[in-house]
């Protein structure tokens, strides 16, 4: 029996089943001689010394000596072929030199386990890939198995040629990640020994992490490899809610990639539990403690008739619950001679790997993929799913990245649950857009197909299966398109860089174009252009000089290549180069990419040279960009940059391969020269990444159509600009940065900073907001002409004339905001944020704030902006620590000013606080800049702002001591105060009399000049209820006869109606009655007609004369003025007449509620009446009034029967 109790992992059904994990390939050995000469141990003949002492399952050869010839020829082996085809190739195999290949077939990179363990990718590597070394993952090519060799480096290539150009076909490796010629295999972990720190809390509930905790703690035993198939088990240590609990961990593999996995915890996920990743490890970093023996065929061949049926009794008594009735059906099988399982010659062995025809690939759970991804859609960007979407999209990228066909694979079954969506077609039929955060994972999903088709070691076959899945989405109607429901102008991913200018006047009737189609059309994109293949190929391809003349469309004057295809197609090849591993030859392409770039901003800077004259005298140009970089769907800026950054960035020793989340250090970069540039020049790949990034957002691009593409293009711009201030600016970059802004300043219409630009043309306000303070610490004047020319916004300025290219776009009226520039208002603020910028730069310089201040005044068309343009100056010029700063403070005035004759005609609901925060800055200016509001009020407020919160705030208290004014100046205030309150109150008498009566209390000739202002306005436009606010001013301020002469116009203007007894004018009726007793009797019966005829309310007829008749009149006492001091009588006049009107009030108020009274008010009645009749007896023959009143209604009323019986008990 062989050792190690392996004979558990083998009890599998007999024949492989449809879709099993594991791979069971059918394996026979020769027999008779040919047999018998096979040696079934020790050494093969002609074996290198030391071979046997290496056979016996252990690492190489150690202590650092080299590599014996078996290990190297046997590595190669086992990471390119199947080892069907090795027993199919050669005769005879000696055991050393299976066990060799046994051993190296298992994965040896941690990086690999990790990617199949945990979302979060790790780094990638840093700016170096390509073919690995001759021992690192995927394997290099050694002395030994040549045959081997080279059948792998040409197998399975659909690009004859390109393994040239991009070196051999194999994954490439992290830095520091390959293990070491001639050491163990687990000598160099990817990741950390035990001691070293794990990192952050937020990877620790990682799988990967897990793993290595279980690792590192012991958890893993029992780990024997038979032949290509590895057991163990993993125990978890018990914890607070969960007891100890051990798992029997079995994987499969094949040629350096894990195959199939299965694990006691039932885990369902995309990816490996944490003991899967422990029992890895385990093999990986301790090899020399795997028991290591030969697929289970190649021992049952050893065992003669005898011990085979020992093996099987045994095997079955072992686990005859479970084995016994498969045993009994395979012997049933095999002795019958026409039974299927005769028919196959061998038998199925689980543990000798793949077959020549099984597709080697990682094992990746299908279901699991489908499930997690349809989960995350129905989530619907909620609860983290759209960044779990992202990661899931980051993998696909880490795969590819690695060179692992899974990453199609993957891509495949998440692209077929996207379309699967049901939200699509609610979309769709709606006809509403799909959300940002939606829209967004449409479009990497796009740009991820584009990058798969481009691979350039993919096969014909696998492009043209793409392409008709590709194809088949695309022709679905939920498939959602490029550009939302705008479609779009942008040409095809094919087409040359230079295209007819009808183009777009072509293009009414637009083609429709989906998230897919730019993947479409990179399917017949091809790597076979000698050109490029020499470009990618070499860092020192040039053209030799006596052949440049000639050869201008392939190189520069300096006899560097170039490569001259439409932009963002070039740059969607370096994207494919660096997701596919292939970051030097994606390096030498982008050099490329920029040497054309360069030499066509040359060409258009003399085109423009030509033609400007021209385009200034006409003052507007076309846009010969046909299309934007910066938010393009392929993103051609963002990929250039970072292909050249990451050769640059210098990588943390000890950083973790597992990124933690919450570190947020910004990247370091260094200085790596480019390597076909002359030495003389200081170039460097990081001064390309900033060269570029410069060229592309500043370049005139035309707004694009629809909402959504003109949002991407502003985020776009700021993750680009994001990562441009992660540069630190030395002597180099600043150097590449004047250069390229001076270029981009002389640009013409093929630049955005350009003298002239077109009216649709996209703004550059972010971009030179960050021009602007990269530049000022170095070159001031650059950095102020640079960012005065961004401030305009030309589709605010002017209305289109010329150009009619878009004829449903034109506006007729300025200040109506243009209806297809759905991100107005964004860019208004970026706009506002330049001008803040400049603004708290020029402190103190004058004559540079008078500069930035006409560009404001000249581009800026919001008020609000300004305001906040104002405030913003006001706040930098006046720190609560130091003194203020003058002329700022006069640019934030002025700035304020403006907003003031903006607004004054216009509705702005943040006028009062405008208003109230101007009086502040002018205080805190100074009083001449009081003086000067005050006296050009009429063009900055409305007469009720000028004198109820201007004048007022200026003449108060406060003011006058944060100025400390003498008394001159206090005058000169008051002066002018007085002379605009007495203007308001001409012009607006209505809202601005009281005001002005209170501005011009102190001085007797401005106080009587208000008092006749308002004599004269009583009559024709003032009120009731301001002509008795101004009357109780008034009585309050001494002067009671002027307070009953306003009182009395007031009445004139007055109408109390019979049911009005709520009316707020009441308490003013009452008061007015109350002054006019308090004068004198002359006056109250002055005032009674007014009452009379104003007042038809009874109740408040009969308040009144009951207040007169309490006490005699004249009480004020008049100076000069005799009063009798009688109580007055309402039988003689004035009150005679009051109670009449009464009387005749009361008459009436109950006929007119009895007409419409209801049974549930009859109570409310009755008491109205005894409030009646009370008036009634004032009069001498009160009494008998009453009577017939009373009698009057019964008999007009005597239908209301229950009425009239209340009637007669109250009043008889």
């Amino acid at each position: 029996m062989a050792e190690g109790g392996e004979g558990e992992e083998l009890l599998r059904p007999p024949l492989p089943a449809a879709g099993s994990p594991g791979p069971k390939r059918l394996c026979s050995r020769l027999v008779g001689a040919a047999a018998a000469a096979a040696p079934r141990s020790g050494v093969c003949p002609g074996a290198p010394l030391g071979a046997a002492a290496a056979a016996g399952g252990g690492g190489a050869s150690g202590g650092g000596g080299p590599e014996s010839l078996l290990d190297a020829a046997a590595k190669r082996v086992a990471g390119s072929w199947a080892f069907e085809r090795v027993e199919g190739r050669f005769q005879r195999i000696p055991e050393p030199v299976q066990r060799r290949i046994v051993y190296w077939s298992f994965p040896r990179n941690e990086r690999q386990i990790c990617m199949y363990s945990s979302f979060q990718p790790g780094r990638p590597p840093a700016g170096h890939g390509g073919a690995s070394s001759s021992s690192g993952s995927g394997g290099g090519g050694g002395g030994g198995a040549a045959g081997a060799a080279g059948a792998a480096a040409t197998g399975g290539n659909g690009t004859p040629g390109l393994v040239g150009a991009l070196g051999e076909d194999s994954p490439p490796t992290a830095p520091g990640a390959a293990v070491p010629s001639g050491a163990p295999v687990g000598s160099a972990p990817l990741l950390p020994a035990p001691g070293v720190p794990a990192g952050g809390a937020v990877t620790e509930g990682l799988p990967f992490r897990r793993g290595i905790r279980l690792l590192e703690t012991g958890a893993v035993e029992n780990v024997l490899q038979v032949g290509f198939h590895l057991s163990g088990t993993v125990t978890e240590p018990a914890t607070a809610t969960e007891p100890e609990m051990t798992y029997k961990v079995a994987i499969s593999f094949d040629r350096c990639k894990i195959t199939s996995v299965t694990c006691g915890c039932g885990n369902k996920d995309i990816f490996y539990c944490a003991h899967v990743v422990a029992l890895s490890l385990y093999r990986i970093r301790k090899p020399d403690q795997v028991k290591l023996r030969l697929p289970i065929s190649e021992t049952l061949f050893q065992m003669n008739r005898d011990q085979l049926q020992k093996f099987v009794q045994y095997l079955i008594t072992a686990h005859h619950t479970e084995v016994l009735p498969t045993a009994q059906k395979l012997a049933d099988e095999i002795l019958s001679s026409n039974s299927e399982i005769n028919q196959v010659h061998g038998a199925p062995d689980p543990t000798a790997g793949a077959s020549i025809d099984d597709e080697n690939c990682w094992h990746l759970d299908e279901e699991q993929v489908r499930e997690q991804v349809k989960l995350f859609l129905s989530q619907g960007g909620y609860y983290g799913s759209g960044k779990q979407l992202n990661s899931m999209f980051a993998k696909v990228r880490e795969m590819l990245r690695m060179r692992d066909s899974n990453g199609a694979r993957m891509l495949t079954l998440i692209t077929e649950q996207f379309m699967a969506d049901p939200r699509l077609a609610l979309w769709r039929q709606q006809g509403t857009g799909m959300m940002d955060k939606c829209r967004q994972l449409w479009d990497e999903l796009g740009a991820l197909w584009v990058c798969v088709v481009l691979n350039p070691h993919c096969t014909l076959e696998e492009k043209a299966c793409w392409l008709r899945q590709l194809q088949k989405w695309g022709d679905m109607d939920v498939c959602p398109l490029e550009d939302g429901n705008y479609g779009n102008e942008l040409p095809n991913i094919t087409s040359a860089l230079t295209q007819s200018s009808s183009h777009r006047q072509n293009s009414l009737v637009r083609p429709r174009r989906t998230v897919f189609t730019r993947a479409i059309e990179g399917c017949d994109l091809h790597w076979q252009d000698s050109h490029l293949q020499r470009i990618i190929s070499c860092d020192f391809y040039i053209s030799p000089s006596y052949q440049r003349e000639g050869e201008g469309l392939l190189f520069n004057s300096q006899g560097q290549p170039l490569w001259l295809e439409h932009v963002p197609t070039s740059c969607a090849r370096v994207d494919a180069l660096r997701s596919h591993g292939y970051p030097k030859e994606a390096l030498r392409l982008t050099v490329a990419i920029i040497n054309t770039l360069r030499l066509q901003q040359q060409r258009q800077l003399e085109i423009y040279k030509h033609q400007k004259k021209e385009l200034l005298q006409r003052g507007a140009t076309t846009i010969t960009n046909l299309e934007s970089w910066v938010g393009h769907p392929l993103n051609p800026i963002g990929c250039l940059f970072l292909t050249l950054t990451e050769a640059c960035r210098v990588e943390d020793e000890n950083c973790l391969e597992i990124s933690d989340a919450s570190d947020s250090k910004p990247p370091m970069y260094q200085h790596v020269p480019v390597a076909n540039s002359c030495p003389e020049s200081g170039e460097s790949y990081l001064s390309l990444a900033l060269e570029v990034a410069l060229m592309g957002m500043g370049q005139q691009r035309v707004m694009p159509e629809g909402l959504y593409a003109q949002d991407k293009v502003w985020r776009n711009e700021e993750q680009i600009i994001a990562r441009l201030q992660d540069l630190e600016l030395d002597a180099v970059l600043v150097q590449t940065l004047r250069k390229q802004c001076i270029l981009l300043l002389e640009g013409g219409p093929f630049s955005g900073l350009g003298e002239v630009i077109h009216r649709e043309s996209v703004p550059m306000h972010t971009f030179a907001k960050y021009l602007f303070s990269a530049l000022l610490p170095h070159d001031a004047d650059l950095a102020y002409k640079l960012a005065l020319r961004s401030m305009r916004l030309p589709v605010l300025e002017t209305t289109p004339s010329g150009d009619v290219r878009h004829p449903h776009h034109i506006v007729s009226v300025v200040p109506s905001r243009y209806p297809r520039w759905f991100t107005l208002g964004h860019l208004e603020s970026q706009q506002c944020e330049l001008a803040s910028t400049m603004l708290t730069a020029a402190k103190g310089d004058m004559l540079r704030l008078r500069t930035v201040l006409e560009a404001i005044q000249k581009n800026i068309h919001s008020s609000s902006l300004i305001f906040k343009l104002a405030q913003d100056a006001f706040k930098i010029a006046t720190p609560a620590d130091n003194s203020s700063d003058t002329t700022l403070l006069n640019v934030a005035l002025e700035l304020g000013l403006q907003v003031m004759r903006m607004t004054l005609s216009t509705l702005n609901w943040r006028r009062r606080e405008m208003v109230r925060w101007l009086v502040t800055c002018a205080t805190e200016v100074g009083v001449r800049a009081l003086v000067s509001i005050l006296q050009s009020w009429y063009t900055l407020f409305t007469p009720t702002e000028a004198t109820s919160i201007v004048a007022a705030t200026v003449m108060s208290h406060n003011t006058i001591l944060r100025l400390s004014l003498d008394y001159p100046q206090r005058e000169e205030l008051a002066s002018c105060a007085r002379t605009l309150a007495l203007q308001c109150a001409m012009k607006d008498p209505q809202n601005c009399a009281l005001s002005a009566l209170t501005l011009c209390e102190k001085d007797h000739i401005a106080f009587e000049t208000a008092y006749q202002i308002v004599i004269d306005a009583a009559s024709t436009g003032m009120t009731y209820s301001q002509l008795f606010t101004i009357a109780r001013y008034m009585e309050h301020r001494g002067y009671p006869l002027r307070a009953f002469k306003l009182a009395s116009l007031a009445m004139t203007h007055l109408n109390l109606a019979y049911n009005q007894d709520t009316h707020p004018a009441i308490n003013d009726v009452l008061w007015a009655c109350a002054l006019s007793h308090s004068l004198g009797k002359n006056e109250l019966a002055a005032i009674i007609p007014l009452v009379v005829k104003s007042v038809h309310c009874a109740t408040v007829l009969s308040d009144i004369l009951r207040r007169c008749t309490m006490t005699a009149p004249g009480l004020a006492g008049i100076p000069g003025r005799r009063n009798s001091g009688k109580l007055m009588s309402t039988d003689k006049a004035p009150l005679r007449q009051l109670l009449d009107a009464t009387i005749s009030a009361y008459i009436n108020t109950t006929h007119s509620r009895l007409t419409h009274i209801s049974p549930r008010h009859y109570g409310e009645f009755i008491e109205f009446l005894s409030k009646a009749r009370e008036t009634f007896l004032l009069a001498q023959d009160g009494h008998i009034q009453f009577a017939q009143f009373i009698d009057n209604l019964k008999q007009i009323y005597k239908g209301k029967k229950k009425l009239m019986l209340l009637v007669r008990e109250r009043f008889g």
